[in-house]
C-alpha cells in the first residue's frame, strides 16, 4: 500500500493521492445517462422523486445522474430503464464521447462498441444525425450490441468484425477506440 501511495503522490500530488487510498474501498455509486433519443432530464428527473429516489446531477455532462439511494437493480424495475429511456453507465465511460465531440452528419466509428453505451451515446448526441459504425468481433458480444442500439433507439450499423481489418473502402472522419482491456485485444494492438 505504501508503495502505490508514493507512486500516486508522485502522480497526482498528496491531496489526491489521500482521496484515492480512502475512496478505494467504497461501493461505487450507481450512475446513468438519460437517453435524449427518447427522453429528456424533466421527465426522468420526475419519475426518480415519484419512486423516492435522490440524484444528483453531473457538473460536467448535462445527461448524467449520481444516485444516492438506489442501486441498478432499483433502476432496472422502472419503465425508464425497461423503455430505454435511462442507460446506465460508469462516469468513465461517458468521457470518451464527450472527448470526440462527435458531429452530426460525419461517419463515425466506434471500433470496440460492445455493449454500446458509448455508440448509443454518441447517437443521442448526434441526435441520430451520424453515421456511426459499431464493430465487435465477438458474435455474442455484437449480439447484446444490436439489442442496446435498439433499445436506445440509435441508428448505428453493426459490424461483427474486428475493426483493425474493415475494408479499405469504409472511411471515418471520427474514430473512438476504448480499447478493452482484455489480454487477447492488447496482444494484438
Amino acid at each position: 500500500m505504501n508503495s502505490f501511495f508514493e507512486m500516486l503522490k508522485e502522480q497526482y500530488g498528496e491531496d489526491i493521492a489521500k482521496e484515492i487510498c480512502e475512496n478505494r474501498g467504497l461501493k461505487r455509486k450507481t450512475t446513468f445517462r438519460v437517453n435524449t433519443l427518447k427522453a429528456d432530464n424533466d421527465k426522468i428527473e420526475k419519475v426518480l422523486n415519484e419512486n423516492k429516489i435522490s440524484f444528483k446531477k453531473v457538473s460536467w455532462y448535462d445527461s448524467a445522474y449520481i444516485l444516492d439511494n438506489a442501486t441498478e437493480n432499483t433502476l432496472q424495475e422502472l419503465d425508464i430503464y425497461k423503455n430505454g429511456e435511462i442507460y446506465l453507465q460508469s462516469l468513465s465511460s461517458m468521457l470518451p464521447p464527450l472527448v470526440l465531440e462527435p458531429k452530426e452528419e460525419k461517419d463515425i466509428l466506434d471500433m470496440a462498441a460492445a455493449p454500446g453505451g458509448k455508440a448509443t451515446q454518441i447517437a443521442a448526441l448526434t441526435k441520430n444525425r451520424a453515421n456511426i459504425t459499431a464493430c465487435e468481433m465477438n458474435k455474442v458480444r455484437a449480439e447484446r450490441l444490436k439489442y442496446n442500439i435498439d433499445k436506445q433507439g440509435a441508428s448505428c450499423f453493426v459490424m461483427v468484425k474486428d475493426a483493425r481489418n474493415i475494408d479499405d473502402f469504409f472511411k471515418f472522419d471520427q474514430i473512438l477506440l476504448d480499447a478493452p482491456c482484455s489480454r487477447k485485444w492488447n496482444r494484438k494492438l
